[in-house]
């Protein structure tokens, strides 16, 4: 009982993990579009 509800709490914390990691890398691409797209406003 005890082992199978930790092997599940791995589990669903590896797939958090992999959550945050896949929008954060969404993220990073968003906003590198968005910084590629207008350089300017940086600069100011």
């Amino acid at each position: 009982m005890f082992g199978h509800s930790k092997v599940r709490y791995k589990g669903l914390a590896k797939n958090t993990a992999q959550l945050f990691s896949l929008f954060g890398l969404a993220n990073l691409v968003l906003a590198r579009r968005q910084l590629l797209a207008s350089p300017g406003s940086i600069a100011s």
